[in-house]
């Protein structure tokens, strides 16, 4: 079984850990008050939290890709009975979870929902989108090119993906509101 190796939760947990420790530096300052003021409950903080978990997911699970091709550290490949399972294959369960948690609107918004599981949701949409594309090139090749020359697809089909994330998420708020809060502060003004 390859969850009872401990190489296969490296992955799984660094991407955790990036982003648990993203959500604590933001919690933990005074970065709350902005994020709260410019994303809290709207699409954008959707959005936003999809890019983390998209780009950090994008970061580590190339980088784990790399570590295997290379043999480097404790990495290796995931197989069941003597097949190989591709991380895409992990990203299309995650994908269909969350589809399915917002389907029930789990995290909405709505009468009873709980707004931590809408952006743990949001998080992990972008985490298995990220999982998802980056194999692209085996989905619309059927066959393993990932070091291949076709590989690159999947990287064309990530920078797709990740320039539509930013499209939606880099349209100011957040950011804008640390630049102002920075000039505040410039000028001696404490609160935001």
């Amino acid at each position: 079984m390859p969850w009872t190796h401990g190489a296969f939760w490296i992955g799984p947990l660094v991407i955790t850990a990036i982003l648990a420790s993203l959500v604590a530096l933001v919690w933990g300052t005074r970065l709350r008050q902005i994020y709260n003021a410019r994303l809290a409950e709207s699409r954008r903080e959707r959005l936003f939290l999809a890019s983390l978990g998209f780009f950090t997911a994008v970061l580590v699970v190339r980088g784990v890709t790399v570590a295997i091709h290379n043999n480097i550290g404790p990495f290796h490949d995931v197989s069941m009975g003597g097949r190989h399972i591709h991380h895409l294959v992990w990203g299309i369960v995650l994908l269909l979870l969350s589809g399915y948690g917002w389907l029930l609107e789990v995290g909405t918004g709505g009468d009873g929902s709980l707004r931590w599981v809408g952006r743990l949701m949001s998080m992990v949409y972008g985490v298995a989108a990220a999982l998802t594309l980056d194999e692209f090139a085996l989905w619309l090749n059927l066959r393993d090119v990932y070091w291949q020359r076709e590989g690159r697809e999947s990287f064309e089909a990530m920078a797709l993906f990740g320039g539509l994330l930013a499209i939606g998420l880099f349209g100011h708020p957040f950011f804008r509101g640390i630049v102002n809060w920075r000039r505040r502060v410039g000028r001696g003004v404490s609160e935001y």
